[in-house]
């Protein structure tokens, strides 16, 4: 069924998923997705969504435009970096289930979910797709989805085929989850704020409120009919109104904009951007150890700060999924951002992944007190601050072996020192001030030659770790979120 040709910047498939309005039904995506088993154990056991909701969002987005508006050597390296990524992601469920985001069938439900989210799109708008447009965008569709190489017996065999595809996953598969119980009602009541609210974010504790409620309410309102059946989630006329005007009204407004203002990706495509700084310089995800303003320790002038500073670091850069503990799925996410924006070839890619799982073992061996396979941040304060006092080489079985791979990584044409672009990449961001950046760099530059060597690099984090002060470069190393 697929074409050879991917779509162009006027395929419908690109008009329809570019538009601004799509984030209409973003949500909708996520439950849709999150209700089948084995993405709801990922999610429970390996995503950072609750603690990052936003970045987590902001990489899904990211991979959207990478999948359906790159050129095929684009495609064709993000699907391998998903694969690379969804082959780390398997295990147990809560119920004793095997699970690996591999499964073809889960793989393909993902997919299918959002092209039946963009056809959700225009029909709720009062505007559908005729069945003619239903079967070219699904063609264009599966042009893409083709490069994942998944058995074509598990899509539906055309566009008309799709609706009794979701309902029949519906009745058959999907689940009521905490994921999904999470998402539809507490993630956006407990998400910090934005960044992109810039001054308005002390606001954002009553802004949640409203935000989360009508979210909530368009999200019930526009699940599919089976859905809201199977798991007793009634669509109140209230919502059915929101529904309604909100839906109608963007595209109205939509279609009054013109095109530079109306599409969130450009319709000609993003490029194939080769592995460089520059190509890197502008993802506004973080790596190690996140873009993250830790607080300064407040204390009697000349106490220890190290308690309240390791403290900060354990529940704002370590604890990735938001449990309250850190275990190997949290440095394993910490590699993923590290990995995120860089365009790493799987050999560089499995060496960041791998120090950091060095990093988790030493943890684990010298923290995990209870034997439970997890650390909780007393264990980790407490045993950190153990082996610092007592063990010169303490830091050097773990932390530096993941803050090397970290700085070989980023050191993209193999120079020994990082320069302001490779900075950037690390640290950087369209989210991050030009000014923080190059006062950033300028701490960490301690020779103030114009370049960070291994050795400084290093030294910021051994710093920040071991000072008992926070009067210390290490305080710019962690940024702000």
């Amino acid at each position: 069924m697929p074409s050879d040709d991917l779509p162009g910047p006027d395929s419908l498939l690109r008009r329809t998923l570019g538009e601004w309005r799509i984030g209409l039904v973003a949500w909708r995506l996520l439950v849709l997705q999150s209700a089948d088993p084995a993405v709801a154990a990922g999610m429970s056991q390996f995503s950072t969504y609750r603690a990052h909701p936003w970045r987590r969002v902001q990489h899904t987005m990211d991979s959207g435009k990478r999948l359906f508006f790159a050129d095929r050597e684009g495609l064709r390296r993000e699907v391998a970096r998903l694969e690379r990524t969804h082959r780390r992601l398997a295990g147990t469920d809560e119920q004793g289930r095997p699970f690996t985001a591999l499964d073809p069938a889960v793989r393909v439900w993902v997919l299918v979910t959002l092209y039946e989210c963009m056809t959700a799109m225009r029909d709720l708008s009062g505007h559908p797709l005729t069945p003619s447009e239903q079967q070219q965008m699904y063609g264009e569709f599966r042009t893409v989805c083709a490069e994942f190489d998944l058995p074509d017996e598990l899509f539906p065999a055309t566009a008309a085929d799709v609706p009794a595809y979701v309902r029949r996953t519906v009745e058959e598969r999907l689940e009521y989850s905490e994921a999904v119980r999470y998402l539809l009602f507490d993630i956006l009541r407990e998400a910090p704020a934005p960044r992109r609210l810039g001054r308005l974010a002390p606001a954002w504790p009553l802004m949640r409120t409203v935000v989360a409620h009508l979210v909530r309410e368009l999200t019930l309102a526009d699940l599919p009919v089976a859905f809201r059946e199977r798991f007793d989630l009634p669509r109140t006329r209230r919502a059915a109104l929101l529904s309604f005007t909100v839906h109608r009204g963007m595209r109205v407004l939509m279609s009054a904009l013109p095109e530079n203002r109306r599409y969130r990706t450009p319709l000609n495509g993003v490029p194939s951007t080769p592995r460089s700084p520059a190509a890197a310089a502008g993802h506004p995800s973080g790596p190690i150890p996140g873009r993250v303003r830790l607080p300064a320790a407040r204390g009697r002038k000349g106490a220890d700060s190290r308690p309240e500073r390791l403290g900060a670091f354990f529940r704002l850069v370590l604890d990735q999924t938001g449990d309250g503990r850190i275990g190997s799925a949290d440095l394993q996410a910490m590699a993923h951002n590290v990995c995120w924006p860089l365009e790493l070839d799987a050999e560089d890619e499995a060496k960041v992944y791998a120090a950091f799982e060095t990093w988790w073992q030493h943890l684990r061996t010298g923290m995990d007190a209870d034997g439970d396979g997890y650390v909780t941040c007393e264990e980790f304060v407490t045993a950190t601050l153990a082996g610092i006092d007592t063990r010169p080489d303490y830091l050097q079985q773990g932390l530096h072996v993941a803050v090397r791979a970290v700085f070989h990584a980023v050191d993209t044409d193999g120079s020994g020192h990082l320069c302001a672009d490779e900075y950037r990449t690390v640290f950087g961001g369209s989210r991050v001030h030009p000014a923080e950046l190059n006062h950033g760099f300028r701490q960490l530059d301690t020779d103030g030659d114009g370049r960070i060597t291994e050795e400084e690099f290093l030294r910021a984090f051994t710093d920040y770790f071991t000072a008992r002060t926070d009067s210390t470069a290490a305080g710019q190393l962690l940024g702000r979120a």
